[in-house]
């Protein structure tokens, strides 16, 4: 066992509840919230030495052995992912720093982002199913209210509708974790593994299954995305770049620990459905990036273009593209971050979200211009940044599984991440200024652009690195490859 994995869920909550004890103090709130950060990407960077060098890391809270009590488990898709989670984090909140407002620091900001961190993390370590529903609850609960803080109108009426949905999956959720435990007599994810495989009744498991997805599938915004656009588009700049990061991230984490752990014995049928599910997401995602000249919109439908292309590696389901779905995971998260931290410097520095009321920024802001652009060609995949081995690598799946159309449909939404972001940054930075916009520069804050550099080079570096990164991502591959290996780390231990 070991201690050290229950640090990255019990720093953000620690920090959290001090926090609420110096709401009004802005300028302690901030350190305290750099500082949780910071320390807790180190402990994140120990656990993923810890489990390149000794395996896969557990701990039994209590003492309690599996299938019995609660069990937190780091392979190495979920070291990897918390401390991108940390990583991007620590750039929303610098981001954040400056951009937020100070009615809304005083307002517990710091504290639901910090809460938010502890569900997403909390999401990514636990090795039972209930506890995955606590953790989405905390990080869903936090999230209401990082995207009402404020009090806008528009906030309000997209925060209903965010709840709305998000309830109505959370009851599935709990209906299907009933079910499992009805039909198989445990929720420990290891040990639900064994036991599917050995209960006789597949249809029961594969409605049981789809309702999972079904589930997963609306926090993702995989196909069910009809909420995302209008709700991601309400919060301020430094929020959305936290749930276009992270959110979508977890529903994504979860379809494949479920569908390569859980219920990978029969996987013809559920596949099947993942991979239409990909294709309509990327078709209609692409379609809405395309279609819109709002900044806002344009941004929040290519996140929805990037969950279709994960799920188009998950449903796949081959050791090739499993490697490109967690690299791609990883490479999105940092790549969706920048991208929406440099768009909300673009609105600031226009003084509008509407790209026919933009240009010429290129001349004021080059940093930002180039920054957007060096994203732009990383989520298209153009090597040697770090969206083109994810991306070649699910295509390498794909065909290798016969996904001839999936794969087209791939390359093809790549073509649209293309259009829709070229759009943008003509849109922004080409041209001249408009005659109504005042002179002077607005003056983008020092911590807006740290943030957006640091992002800037763990895309460039991932990309360069990106044989260094792969000796990594392949653990997290082998594992969901071959789930013996997990089952074995948490039932032999």
């Amino acid at each position: 066992m070991n201690n050290v994995i229950v640090l990255p869920l019990l720093i953000p909550l620690v920090t959290a509840v001090l926090l609420i004890f110096c709401a009004k103090n802005i300028r302690l709130q901030r350190w305290m919230s750099a500082i949780s950060v910071a320390l807790n990407a180190l402990v994140a960077l120990f656990i993923v030495y810890q489990v390149d060098s000794e395996g896969i890391q557990t701990l039994h809270m209590g003492g309690w052995l599996p299938p019995h009590g609660i069990v937190f488990v780091a392979d190495m898709l979920a070291a990897l992912l918390v401390l991108m989670t940390l990583l991007v984090a620590a750039a929303c909140l610098f981001y954040a720093f400056r951009s937020i407002g100070e009615e809304r620091e005083k307002h517990y900001f710091y504290t639901f982002f910090q809460f938010m961190l502890a569900g997403v993390i909390g999401s990514f370590l636990t090795g039972d199913l209930f506890n995955l529903f606590v953790c989405f609850e905390v990080m869903l609960i936090s999230s209401y209210a990082l995207i009402v803080l404020g009090g806008t109108k528009r906030q309000l009426r997209e925060t209903l509708k965010y709840m709305l949905i998000n309830i109505i999956s959370s009851t599935l959720f709990v209906a299907a974790v009933a079910y499992l435990y009805g039909t198989v007599g445990t929720l420990n994810m290891a040990h639900l593994s064994l036991r599917v495989a050995e209960v006789q009744q597949e249809g029961i498991l594969s409605v049981i299954g789809i309702l999972f997805l079904i589930v997963f599938a609306l926090k993702a915004g995989l196909f069910l995305f009809f909420w995302l656009p209008g709700s991601y588009n309400a919060p301020p700049a430094a929020v959305t770049a936290l749930f276009g990061a992270l959110l979508t991230k977890v529903g994504l984490y979860a379809i494949i620990r479920t569908f390569t752990l859980i219920f990978y014995h029969e996987t013809g049928g559920i596949h099947t459905i993942i991979g239409w599910m990909a294709a309509a997401t990327m078709i209609l995602g692409g379609l809405g990036a395309v279609a819109y000249k709002d900044i806002g919109r344009v941004l929040n439908y290519n996140i929805v273009i990037s969950v279709g292309f994960i799920a188009f590696g998950i449903a796949s389901a081959s050791e090739a593209s499993l490697n490109g779905a967690v690299f791609y995971l990883l490479h999105d998260m940092a790549a969706k971050a920048l991208l929406f931290i440099l768009g909300g410097m673009i609105i600031t520095s226009a003084g509008t979200a509407k790209l026919g009321e933009m240009g010429g920024l290129m001349k004021r802001y080059p940093w930002i211009g180039w920054m957007f652009f060096i994203v732009l060609l990383a989520l298209v995949g153009i090597p040697p940044l770090s969206g083109f081995l994810g991306k070649v690598l699910i295509l390498q799946g794909g065909l290798q599984e016969g996904h001839y159309w999936l794969s087209g449909i791939g390359l093809l939404s790549s073509l649209l991440v293309l259009y829709s972001l070229i759009k943008v940054f003509m849109g922004a930075f080409w041209g001249d200024s408009p005659a109504r916009r005042e002179q002077q520069p607005v003056k983008i804050p020092r911590t807006a652009y740290g943030a957006a550099i640091g992002l800037t080079l763990i895309v460039i570096l991932m990309g360069v690195g990106s044989e260094w990164v792969y000796s990594y991502t392949s653990q997290a591959g082998a594992v969901l490859t071959d789930p013996s290996l997990y089952i074995n780390a948490v039932l032999k231990e």
